[in-house]
């Protein structure tokens, strides 16, 4: 079989010719909780692209993902993954904090992001509120080589790096709009963190909160892209240009050069881009959009990222489609045709199974810092399992804050429209309130989850034992009461694995299962959660957030400590809505 390999090889390379003039391609091309993107293309690191996300509250943070051809997309690290680089992260209380909107930048060999750490319980008017960083790696592949955070001050939000053509560092980034609206820029020491004087430059075209700036030079042009509107259906992506770094800028005649707005594209709320080339020259941009029920007030996938293609003008403006679920563009580059992919693919099947020797997966994330004693995978007498020590605090916390170092909970973001998801649960409670479960999760304020608990037994056939196993469906909602819904466990269920289950059955509803691990056929449907319960349109702000589907463990308050053992970890993305 080994001598067919380069014989197929240079089948492949004779068919990168076919393959590079495909130019239809699918939206999102990173699904789920994958906002505020930034990419660039590296030619030097094998013509590879990379991107960057927000992450808000999630750790580990920034996901930074890679493709060769736009269309597979691999997650290669985390460029927060050490608490040690921001332990300030821990302190944070609102679920609408965290990293904000890093922006990627390649200079020199050395690869740079740039974000901002938000504490949003600050007053606006209070520059602490705004924590900005910049890391650095020759790496990206490698996350122990993304360095600590250099901190700069800059009195706003959503720093972008550029560098002049004399090598004198910029950064541009938005002023607080509740203040003053407007994009700000000052000189920057990337080695030190010194800041220059701060000015402003641009204020837009007149939409609400001028932010996530870019600067990108081309054809002697400096041009400054900004999103405005807001993060919902007034979104949109405008654009200025000066002869010099420090402006005046002019606004570009066409603006908003990218938006959906007032469309009826089943993407909406299309904006926060940016733009880059390829090897071949040509241009593509990069923009968060939503896919919302604007019927039944859901957007349970969150706030994603799209590509489309970008052509300029004789006058040299951009110009970009409406961005819709199945496009056309530009020749895509071919994919490679040998070696293996280094890192994780985004989009695909998984089944973990915990093996001995293994860690983790890195695109699995917690609600802040995790309590690493907490989790062990495969333990002594328990191979092919992860354990779970229960914390005292549960999902929602005290009063909605959830304390650093909790709860016991771990998750991947929910990728495709319709899903399924599963795990096998070894857990014997024994203590009143401890509990085990999967889990639904946006914030400590939205989510549900579905455990296995020990309760005083208040069953009609109570047998004289004070205490019973129940499942039990629960969880806070911003626009809702969830009452909670008890199942008593099957007496002939007891002292086995139960497998429990979430699936999303269509766009606007859930539902929870549960059945004895070796008799699926026994299964019983718990519950059917809507959609809008948990992210609704109109509503708060935790939408900007994403959802994510994981376990749990907790004594709800109490000092319990059984561990719970889950195995057979399994996502299967059934379909992806594009239109």
């Amino acid at each position: 079989m080994g001598s067919l390999l380069p014989i197929l090889c240079i089948f492949a390379l004779l068919s990168l010719k076919a393959c590079a003039v495909n130019t239809t391609y699918s939206n999102p091309i990173l699904p789920g909780f994958h906002p505020d993107p930034s990419c660039i293309f590296v030619k030097s690191w094998n013509e590879t692209f990379f991107c960057v996300t927000s992450s808000f509250l999630a750790f580990p943070g920034i996901p930074l993902h890679a493709s060769r051809d736009l269309q597979e997309w691999t997650l290669i690290s985390n460029v927060f993954n050490r608490p040690s680089q921001l332990p300030e992260l821990a302190s944070l209380i609102s679920e609408t904090s965290g990293l904000w909107a890093p922006t990627i930048r390649y200079r020199d060999n050395i690869f740079y992001v740039s974000t901002t750490l938000v504490d949003d319980t600050k007053n606006i008017s209070d520059t602490t509120q705004w924590n900005n960083v910049l890391f650095t790696t020759r790496n990206p592949y490698d996350p122990k080589a993304w360095s600590d955070p250099i901190h700069f001050k800059f009195d706003g939000y959503d720093p972008s790096i550029f560098w002049d053509d004399n090598g004198q560092a910029f950064v541009v980034g938005a002023h607080p709009w509740q203040v003053r609206p407007g994009i700000d820029q000052a000189t920057l020491n990337t080695e030190t963190g010194e800041v220059g004087q701060q000015v402003n430059i641009w204020n837009g075209t007149g939409g609400l909160a001028p932010e996530g700036p870019r600067l990108l030079k081309k054809d002697g042009f400096y041009y400054l892209i900004i999103a405005e509107g807001g993060t919902f259906l007034s979104h949109m992506a405008t654009i200025a240009r000066s002869k010099s770094i420090t402006g005046p800028y002019e606004s570009n005649p066409a603006n908003p050069f990218l938006t959906n707005a007032n469309t009826s594209e089943y993407f909406q709320a299309v904006g926060h881009a940016d733009l880059f080339p390829d090897a071949n020259g040509n241009w593509w941009g990069v923009a968060l959009a939503m896919r919302p029920d604007l019927i039944n007030f859901a957007v349970p996938m969150g706030r994603e990222t799209v590509l489309y293609p970008v052509t300029w003008t004789d006058a040299g403006w951009p110009i970009a489609p409406n961005v819709k679920g199945q496009m056309s563009g530009w020749s895509l580059q071919a994919r490679p045709a040998c070696g293996k992919t280094i890192g994780e693919p985004i989009g695909i099947t998984e089944f973990i199974n915990f093996a001995p020797g293994s860690s983790l997966p890195d695109h699995f994330v917690y609600q802040r810092f995790p309590d690493t004693q907490s989790y062990a995978v495969s333990p002594p007498g328990h191979d092919f399992s992860l354990r779970l020590i229960p914390s005292s605090q549960n999902l929602t916390g005290q009063d909605g804050i959830i304390p650093p170092n909790g709860p016991s909970f771990v998750a991947r973001r929910q990728t495709d429209t319709l899903f399924a998801f599963s795990v096998d649960l070894d857990f014997q409670p024994q203590q009143i309130g401890e509990e085990a479960g999967v889990t639904l999760f946006i914030s400590s304020v939205d989510h549900i989850g579905m455990g296995l608990v020990l309760l005083p037994n208040i069953s009609a056939n109570a047998s004289g034992s004070p205490s019973a196993l129940y499942f039990r469906l629960s969880g806070q909602s911003e626009i809702a009461t969830i009452e909670p819904t008890l199942l008593t466990v099957p007496n002939h269920w007891y002292h086995q694995s139960i497998r429990m289950g979430i699936e999303a059955i269509n766009g606007t509803h859930y539902a929870f299962w549960v059945a004895p691990e070796q008799h699926r056929s026994q299964a019983k449907t718990i519950s059917y959660i809507r959609a809008g319960m948990l992210r609704t349109i109109y509503t708060g702000m935790h939408w900007i957030e994403g959802t994510v589907v994981g376990v749990y463990a907790t004594s709800n308050g109490a000092n319990g400590t059984t561990p719970a053992y889950v195995r057979n970890w399994k996502y299967h993305g059934r379909e992806q809505f594009r239109d």
